[in-house]
């Protein structure tokens, strides 16, 4: 059953539907909800250097014309290991925890955090392992290599 949810749901719909879910928590507790100090500047510098970072490994990827299907690692035509992903493995996940960070402190609920813990899980388990799988079937000892050098988060 777990592989039957792998690579099965698209990793900005994930994002979407944790927000939503994020947002209900937050109303259906309301009295629970604190002061963050700087709410507004926090939440947008958060979601600003998410932003950057996701937009950084997207021309990553434009810049040797591989996929940003996250759908179909298969069809990955290169390893891109230089720019952000030589710090990160996956700068656009990345990108996208900051934002739904972003969107937890703008919420400013404890219960509206759960959503980060959900979204690193869900993807690592049913986004980014099959990803590796896939891409080191395709590039082998050149992907390897690369699993070992560059963190998969940070």
């Amino acid at each position: 059953m777990m592989r039957a949810l792998e690579l099965k749901v698209p990793p900005t719909a994930l994002v979407v539907l944790i927000a939503a879910a994020m947002f209900a928590l937050s109303r259906a507790w309301p009295s629970m909800a604190v002061a963050v100090p700087a709410r507004v500047v926090l939440a947008a510098l958060l979601l600003l250097v998410g932003i950057a970072i996701a937009l950084a490994g997207v021309a990553a990827f434009r810049r040797v014309r591989t996929t940003v299907n996250p759908i179909r690692p298969d069809t990955s035509s290169a390893v891109v290991s230089t720019g952000i992903y030589a710090r990160s493995r996956n700068p656009m996940y990345l990108g996208m925890l900051l934002a739904l960070a972003a969107w937890a402190v703008w919420l400013s609920h404890p219960l509206a955090f759960l959503g980060l813990p959900v979204f690193v899980l869900w993807m690592n388990a049913f986004q980014i392992r099959p990803e590796e799988r896939a891409l080191a079937d395709r590039f082998g000892p050149v992907y390897q290599d690369y699993l070992r050098s560059v963190r998969r988060w940070i």
